[in-house]
């Protein structure tokens, strides 16, 4: 790939999701955009941006952001937020919204499904708790396609081995071949919406709590602030926000504090005492 090819897909990649390709990342473009290239009929990446470039084809712009954007993710990711959320949170979350009965969880960058669904089943482990309570739970992620996945809720053998505890898995899971089906009552738990993190979030609407881990990383410090800022305009002022273990809001947004609850987890800096703060 030729240097002016690259900074072509570096800046519309930049554009587009934030993501931030460095030079010594060549190869992933690489690996990653080929068989793009070749889906669309071009032999080469070069072809690809040529026609790209001629054609401002939207299907094409839209397989490269979604091949570049990192997908991964896994049941009960770090297990300590989770904990966190069902010991901590979650209770004193029951006692601030006692008058309305009802709370709304966004699990921004979503991927395939299962930081929501982990979600889903810790809310159905406390069931006897939210009688007569509604509970949402909406689920992002710029890419179609794992959107379309995560909504089947069906997951590999390796992918179920990933943080999911086996008695999870044989009370939420249906066998099929050599897959993992989620059962209907825990997916219907879960609504996925398409939304790109450095577009307007408002149209959400707010939020109690919002799980948005391990996606800053791919962003340089302008967009980090850029979508922390948008977060705090969806996020209620006592509301509650987690990041990944190896992300912070300190030194590039001022809507944000760490509080004590447990690491990653930040309240609105001026707002009233947050959830996650003991009262």
């Amino acid at each position: 790939m030729g240097p002016s090819y690259f900074d072509y897909l570096q800046g519309m990649l930049k554009e587009r999701s934030g993501l931030v390709v460095t030079p010594e990342k060549v190869y992933l473009l690489e690996t990653r955009l080929l068989p793009v290239a070749h889906r669309h009929g071009y032999k080469n990446i070069d072809e690809l941006v040529d026609a790209l470039k001629t054609r401002h084809d939207e299907s094409i712009s839209v397989d490269i952001t979604e091949a570049m954007n990192t997908h991964e993710s896994l049941f009960f990711r770090d297990n300590s937020p989770f904990d966190l959320f069902q010991k901590t949170i979650l209770p004193q979350l029951l006692k601030r919204r006692a008058d309305t009965k009802s709370f709304r969880i966004w699990c921004a960058a979503c991927s395939s499904g299962q930081e929501p669904y982990s979600l889903a089943m810790t809310l159905e482990g406390e069931a006897s708790k939210l009688q007569g309570w509604r509970t949402e739970i909406i689920a992002t992620d710029i890419s179609h396609s794992v959107l379309d996945r995560a909504a089947q809720g069906l997951y590999s053998q390796f992918e179920v081995q990933r943080g999911l505890p086996v008695q999870m898995l044989v009370k939420h899971f249906t066998r099929e071949d050599e897959y993992w089906r989620l059962n209907t009552d825990i997916r219907d738990k879960v609504h996925f919406r398409h939304l790109n993190l450095l577009e307007d979030m408002r149209g959400l609407g707010t939020f109690d709590i919002v799980f948005c881990r391990n996606v800053l990383i791919y962003f340089d410090v302008e967009t980090k602030g850029a979508v922390l800022d948008g977060v705090s305009t969806v996020l209620k002022p006592d509301g509650v926000l987690f990041l990944g273990s190896a992300e912070s809001t300190i030194g590039i947004t001022d809507k944000f504090w760490p509080v004590k609850a447990g690491r990653g987890v930040y309240k609105h800096i001026d707002g009233s005492a947050s959830i996650a703060e003991e009262e």
